[in-house]
């Protein structure tokens, strides 16, 4: 099974975009989560950096620039998803990347303080 590190820079991106409320609350992660061609579309107008910057998780062993490298994303690539962060808290608790797992955690409940749930 692969392994994971937090990725900081989108810690600190998804904070950013928290605070300036550039998120979604409801949404169907299912249908909003970016696919393979929309990943692929994105990167032909922006960088790796900013790629990047939308994956709570790095791949341990995989190279940088490839999207193999880049795991557990959280937006749509233009906005923060409330569901895109509970599928993080989920996926990465249900495979033990308890780094992982807890950097989405805080962000959701940073999110939600935010939004004013709760």
């Amino acid at each position: 099974m692969a392994r994971y590190s937090v990725n900081e820079a989108a810690v600190a991106r998804c904070r950013e975009l928290i605070r300036g409320k550039q998120y979604v609350l409801e949404s169907d992660w299912g249908d909003a989560q970016p696919g393979a061609a929309t990943g692929t579309a994105y990167l032909e107008r922006h960088t790796w950096e900013e790629y990047a910057a939308w994956h709570l998780g790095l791949t341990e062993g995989a190279a940088d620039e490839t999207k193999a490298r880049y795991a557990f994303v959280y937006g749509d690539l233009r906005r923060v998803h409330r569901s895109g962060l509970i599928a993080c808290v989920y996926r990465a608790s249900e495979w033990r990347h308890k780094a992982v797992e807890l950097a989405a955690h805080d962000l959701l409940q940073e999110l939600d303080r935010v939004a004013g749930i709760g």
